[in-house]
Formats: C-alpha cells, structure tokens, sequence
C-alpha cells in the first residue's frame, strides 16, 4: 500500500512521526549523504520520534526548542555529535506543515533592531522584488544603523532624527575602503527610510537628509588578467575529478561569455538551450537575455553533466560537492573557485573575484578589434555608458587621441 505525504501527515497527528523516518531516509540518500551518515541520522531521528511521541508532541506545535530539548537531554546520556542539531531540525522542517518554527525563546530573545531588519527584508523581496544578494546588502547596512542607534533598546523610528542619519553615514563611510560600498550602505538607508514612512512609522522626510558619498562616474580602471593567464587558469583545473570538472565548466563560462558569479549560481538545466546552442542568463533586476553557447563550453558542460554531476533534484546545473546536494549558497561561493584557481595557477591578480574574469574578457575582446557596443552586447549592460570604462584600457586607440608634448617645455 502506497502513502501519501497527507496520510503521513495523518499519523503523525494521531500522535507518531515514525511513518516520517523513510521519508526522511529517502530524503538523505536524494541530497547525496553517504550511507554512514544516513545510518547514524536514521538512528538519532528515530530516538527522536520517540521521545516525541512519548512527549505527546504533534506537527503543528513542532519547533526548533523540542529539538534543543531533545538535544540537551540526549546529551546526558550519550556523546554529542557534529551537527545533530541540523539533522533534527531538517527533520522538522519535513514534518511541520506551516514551516519549522522558531523557539519562543529564540524569538523573544531576539533584539528588536533584528526582528525590524527581517522585516524590512520580507518587503524588498515581496514587494519590490531584489535579489537575494541585494536583499543581504541592504540588510547588512540597515542592521548596523539600527544597532548603532538603538542597539538593544525598542526601534522607535518616530524618534530617528537627521542627526541620527548624518553621524551614521559619516561613520561607516570612514571606514569603507571603496566608494561604491559606501553608495550601497547610502541606498539601502534611503530605502529603509521610504520604508518606514511607507509604514506610518516616520513623519520626516529624513531619506532626503542621507548624505551623497562621492564616486567619480568611471574614475577607475578595470583589473584584468592576460588571455595567457585565462589559459593558465583553466589549465589548472584537473578535470578527471569532481570539483576540478565542475569548476572548469564555471570558469570557462566566465571567461567565454562573462557571466556574473549570480548568473552562474542561478543558472538551470533549462536555461540550456541544446537545439539551438544557446544560454538563457537571468540577470540583475530580473532580467533575462539569451547568448549563444560557445562550442567548447557547450563540450565542458555536457561532460561535467554526463560524467560527472552527481544525481540530486535540485534544477540548478552546479552544485556543491558535499552533500546536502544542492545549488551553491551564492555568488560568493564562485569568487572562492575563481581565488583558488588563481593560487594553483601561480597568478598574482589585482583582484581575485569572479568580475576579474569579466572585465578580462571585455578588453581581450576590445583588443581583438570588437567595438564597444559589441562589448556591451555581450556583457549584457543595460547602459552602454557602462562599457565606456574599457576605452582606458585601448592604448593603441588612446595614443592617437594624445596631444603631442610641447618642444622645449621642461
């Protein structure tokens, strides 16, 4: 006799979780844990559902505390093991029908400054709809103002003043080391400051009192590598193994089309077009374009995914190598594929994120004779204005533009 999810479901609220243990275990083997593991969470989750079967501790009461309950309790008695806690707790993610709740505990612990953060995140992701990574920016910014002002008092925000704004800004400005960081802690607050008289909780118009960091409009030059570097590094990634294919795959992808670390992370098995031989790339602002896929890294995609991807239900063509199988946590997880690769490549890079690659394909394209309007294409710039920043580095072109210097000037 077949089960359902709902005649699971069922049982546990007539007052046993056991017929969730095999969901659980077919969960496990899914994500790609090896079968030790499996068999020792199979044990603990088993302790578990006993000891809340006994408790008389249904699903839709489920929470993180039971399982720290437990936890302490089992301690007594037996040797703690590494990562117990995220077992339990994904367990209970399982079981629980409205989502696994937060401890009372926790949650009256937690500091006012913290729960208006959240708060202030679920809007921009609901309401405006930034990306993930945006979202952790903002939030970022937003939790230090909170905290410097309140710390672990209650958030009035009727009582924030201009001053309070002012001495924030110049504060964390000092202390940035790149303008551009600084812009984004300025927006973040302007928004935070909309936000809260989008509530009612702020009379003044106070975004109008966040100071304007100074950031000259191209003032930079953009870090590159050379194309023999590029070779070099994608030399370096040993491809008869997992990682090492995988993160050729991403590096080639970088460097052939210039994705952004986000676009690599959230790239699917159906952005890829084979038919036709392109690449869907959803971008910044929600944003989706279409490139054509090179033919070497269609070559590397197919075999990292016939050979050497391992099998998971996620949707997401790169996944981390140690189980849970699932996509990776973000862009920040590329910048360390792209960091190491450097290092096993012996490079010496001005920068060692994944943009280093980007900005390297752009002038590599530049000096191969590509106009800057094909590099905005590619790069995919909403403003071609963008792209300009690139005209520094054309030397060849620059020197005709360069006045002849003056004879018998000293």
């Amino acid at each position: 006799m077949i089960h359902t999810f709902d005649d699971t479901r069922c049982q546990a609220q007539k007052g046993s979780y056991s017929a969730f243990i095999q969901m659980f275990v077919e969960q496990q083997n899914a994500q790609g844990y090896a079968a030790t593991s499996v068999k020792l969470s199979t044990r603990l989750v088993n302790d578990y559902v006993t000891w809340l079967d006994q408790s008389r501790i249904y699903d839709h009461s489920l929470s993180e505390a039971h399982a720290i309950e437990y936890l302490n309790d089992r301690w007594l008695h037996r040797r703690r093991r590494r990562g117990d806690a995220f077992t339990l707790h994904a367990f209970g993610r399982l079981v629980a029908p409205d989502g696994y709740k937060a401890s009372a505990v926790q949650e009256a612990a937690m500091k006012p400054a913290r729960r208006v953060r959240q708060e202030f995140e679920h809007y921009l992701l609901r309401d405006r709809g930034l990306a993930p990574a945006s979202i952790r920016l903002y939030g970022d910014s937003v939790g230090r103002f909170l905290d410097s002002v309140f710390g672990d008092a209650a958030v009035l925000l009727d009582q924030l003043t201009a001053t309070d704004v002012i001495g924030f800004v110049r504060t964390e400005a000092a202390r940035m080391h790149h303008p551009k960081r600084a812009q984004v802690m300025t927006s973040a607050l302007r928004s935070f400051l909309q936000y809260g008289r989008y509530r009612g909780e702020i009379v003044a118009d106070l975004q109008s009192c966040v100071p304007t960091v100074a950031n000259w409009s191209k003032a930079g030059i953009p870090k590159t590598i050379s194309p023999a570097q590029v070779q070099s590094l994608l030399a370096g990634c040993d491809q008869q193994c997992v990682s090492g294919n995988r993160d050729y795959a991403m590096l080639l992808l970088i460097s052939r089309l210039g994705l952004r670390a986000s676009e690599v992370v959230n790239l699917t098995l159906d952005d890829i077009d084979w038919a036709e031989s392109a690449i869907r790339i959803r971008g910044p602002a929600q944003r989706v374009d279409r490139l054509p896929l090179p033919s070497d890294v269609g070559a590397a995609l197919v075999d990292y995914l016939r050979h050497w991807r391992p099998a998971c239900s996620t949707r997401n063509v790169f996944i981390q190598i140690k189980a849970p199988r699932r996509a990776l946590r973000g862009p920040s997880a590329i910048s360390c594929i792209v960091r190491r690769a450097l290092q096993r490549a012996g490079i010496n890079a001005p920068t060692k994120g994944a943009h280093l690659l980007r900005h390297s394909l752009a002038t590599q394209m530049l000096g191969g004779g590509a106009s800057l309007g094909e590099i905005a294409e590619i790069l995919r710039h909403r403003n071609q204005q963008t792209t300009t920043i690139y005209a520094k580095v054309d030397l060849v072109s620059l020197q005709s533009l360069a006045l002849p210097w003056p004879r018998g000037v000293q």
